[in-house]
């Protein structure tokens, strides 16, 4: 069966279940994924509240929250290609199980630094570094994980999106709490218990096996490897509405999302307080539990199109704390946003996963990470030195102004505009 083959029952089977009712979303297997996602996503929340807040605390600034925040991002951008290349090789399950534990072991080891006081900014970036290379294992492995525990993807992705949203919307005010309360080293504690958990959820995982078609072929290691990387990039390059997405994302993370993640924590931390920080981040996660539900109940014909349109939304965020507003007026910018981005990223992710083949969905969605991601550290990293010289309210909205120009430009494209869901495509055939 060809990749088309398959795309085509896939997506008459799901418009089947649509027209007999809501597709079956909930199991046991998908419960412990669910949760699985929702502790890690948790401890994610946690962390830049405890990075701004401890690295301030001993001395350092923006440039140094950022500088840390980089490091595990660049070690993730640039090595989760070759981890989608291993997840279509190996059992991404086991995969995913190991680098939960490798993060358990860091993340204990960065908790006792701040424990002890012993806060040096290298190592705290080298825990980051080891930190991005278990990401780019864990990660290719979630968009083929997905498919194989629900038959309803987008529902699935939208249920999942809720999850994560809501614990966007606990993990930063837990964080400002533990921060108070203790110091920023229970907060990495208390991280380092959110993967031992996703560890334990993803132990007792059973996944359906992929289809015969789907598993990678067999043959020399090297020559293998080399093979599905080739094999991987000529998927993503031929899909023109994956790599102009991709491309654009490129301007978003090094004028938008890189600089707005350190500079919004820095800026509210230093003017209002790690609580006030927490605030602000948990706004941002109830907007997300609002966009996810959305996602839920709309099902748009072209869903790209209905993302992009929902991205309009995130310039709120960086706009009202780059002018300055106080801390009500910035959790109201923070909501909005938020429920924009979750809606494009239940849209993006349930496209990738219903227009891809399955033996070469773990490389693609590792080559959509990799290009989403690439230039996120270079936009954190220089968001320390452009605040030093603009200063970083102006960084902030000229984010701003800049995420309003990448949607408008993502609805100028036709193959993104254009693109059709893939179960609007199989009905619509003979």
């Amino acid at each position: 069966m060809t990749g088309t083959d398959a795309r085509r029952d896939a997506a008459a089977q799901g418009v089947r279940t649509a027209a007999a009712g809501a597709p079956a979303v909930w199991s046991r297997d998908f419960g412990l994924f669910f949760v699985a996602r929702a502790v890690a996503r948790l401890g994610d929340t946690m962390l830049p509240v405890a990075l701004a807040a401890g690295l301030l605390e001993h001395g350092y600034g923006a440039g140094a929250v950022g500088l840390a925040m980089a490091s595990t991002a660049a070690a993730f951008a640039g090595l989760v290609v070759f981890g989608g290349v291993v997840a279509d090789r190996f059992s991404t399950r086991r995969l995913m199980i190991g680098a939960d534990l490798v993060r358990l072991g860091t993340q204990s080891v960065a908790a006792g630094l701040f424990f002890t006081g012993h806060v040096v900014l290298w190592q705290i970036c080298a825990i980051g570094v080891v930190n991005g290379v278990a990401g780019a294992v864990f990660q290719p492995g979630v968009a083929s994980t997905v498919p194989r525990l629900a038959p309803d993807i987008q529902g699935a992705n939208g249920a999942i999106r809720i999850a994560e949203s809501a614990a966007q919307l606990a993990g930063p005010a837990v964080a400002g709490v533990l921060v108070g309360l203790a110091s920023p080293g229970g907060v990495f504690a208390a991280h380092a218990a959110t993967y031992a958990l996703s560890a334990l959820c993803l132990l007792l995982l059973r996944l359906r096996p992929l289809p015969v078609a789907a598993r990678p072929a067999t043959g020399s290691a090297l020559r293998a490897f080399r093979a599905d990387l080739v094999d991987g990039w000529r998927e993503f390059r031929s899909r023109a509405w994956l790599w102009g997405v991709i491309a654009v994302w490129c301007l978003y993370m090094i004028a938008v999302w890189g600089p707005t993640v350190p500079l919004v924590a820095t800026e509210v931390v230093r003017h209002h307080g790690p609580a006030a920080y927490g605030l602000v981040n948990s706004a941002l996660g109830a907007g997300t539990v609002v966009g996810g539900l959305l996602a839920l109940r709309v099902r748009p014909r072209r869903m790209l199109r209905a993302g992009a349109f929902s991205l309009f939304t995130f310039f709120g965020f960086p706009a009202t704390v780059g002018a300055g507003l106080g801390v009500p007026a910035m959790a109201a910018g923070a909501a909005v946003a938020g429920a924009g981005m979750s809606f494009w990223g239940v849209m993006w992710a349930t496209t990738v996963q219903t227009q891809v083949p399955a033996d070469v969905l773990n490389r693609i969605h590792a080559y959509d990470v990799a290009g989403s991601l690439a230039m996120m550290p270079v936009g954190q990293a220089l968001a320390g030195p452009a605040a030093a010289s603009l200063g970083a309210g102006h960084v902030l909205l000229a984010a701003s102004a800049v995420s309003l120009a990448v949607a408008a430009v993502l609805l100028a494209i036709p193959p993104v505009r254009d693109l059709a869901r893939a179960d609007a495509a199989a009905s619509a055939a003979p």
